[in-house]
């Protein structure tokens, strides 16, 4: 596949986490490799699997942030939205690694198409305890208290979650964790866009959907495996193509 430095490209849930040594591995790669012959880089949340704090230097925390900071340094611009597993990445990581945070939604000009993006969960309307639960932890106040506890009280609280959202999760209907779309045309009718990208959901597909008699597009990104790999979706802003690319 031919390249080009103006190319955008966007991942989400790469989930990275000492569990998945490959993973972080690849990442690093395609920072270094692929993520060098682009103009820049959307992380459209769940770059990390945990982000517990800025002063977690777990081994892949340091390898990573040191790698998005060649990235940047290279001069490759790169984006970061949160996601609902690292909302605490914050001011210190963002000075580290030159990266710049996405506020959501984030609205973007893709060749004249007005493109929003999102991590995704936003969407999930159908899921209110999940929504409730969400507006609790992007609480600023609560998120201090939080981040004012140890980082060995930190991780416990964290692994504590981790167990408790998958086990939450395994007796939800598959339908209920995903994309409300009343929602996404919501999103889309206020923000006057024609195109949505997001992730969460791990369910990658190309939606062609119907607003207001128009035509509108939602491109569902997909998440990182251990063991196939990962998937990136590249905007070549000289054509006005969009592709999907795997990362191995």
């Amino acid at each position: 596949m031919h390249c080009l430095p103006t190319d955008i490209l966007l991942i989400a849930d790469v989930h990275l986490s000492p569990e998945y040594p490959a993973t972080v591995t690849r990442f690093v790669r395609f920072l270094s490799d692929r993520a060098r012959q682009a103009q820049r880089l959307y992380i459209l949340g769940d770059l990390f699997d945990a982000w517990i704090g800025d002063d977690d230097d777990a081994p892949h925390n340091v390898l990573v942030s040191t790698a998005l900071r060649d990235l940047t340094a290279a001069g490759v611009e790169c984006v970061l939205l949160h996601g609902n597993r690292d909302f605490l990445l914050g001011r210190r990581f963002f000075r580290h690694t030159g990266c710049r945070l996405g506020r959501e939604p984030l609205l973007i000009d893709c060749a004249g198409e007005r493109t929003l993006l999102l991590h995704g969960d936003v969407l999930c309307t159908d899921d209110v305890a999940y929504q409730r639960f969400r507006r609790r932890v992007r609480n600023p106040l609560l998120q201090q208290l939080f981040l004012w506890k140890s980082l060995a009280r930190r991780r416990e609280i964290a692994e504590h979650y981790r167990r408790t959202s998958m086990n939450v999760n395994a007796h939800k209907a598959p339908a209920i964790m995903d994309v409300n779309l009343l929602t996404v045309n919501d999103f889309l009718r206020r923000f006057a866009a024609t195109r949505l990208i997001h992730g969460h959901t791990h369910r990658p597909d190309e939606h062609v959907l119907d607003l207001d008699g128009k035509p509108a597009r939602r491109s569902v990104l997909a998440q990182w495996d251990e063991m196939t790999g990962g998937e990136m979706l590249v905007f070549a802003p000289q054509t006005g193509e969009w592709r999907r690319e795997p990362v191995l």
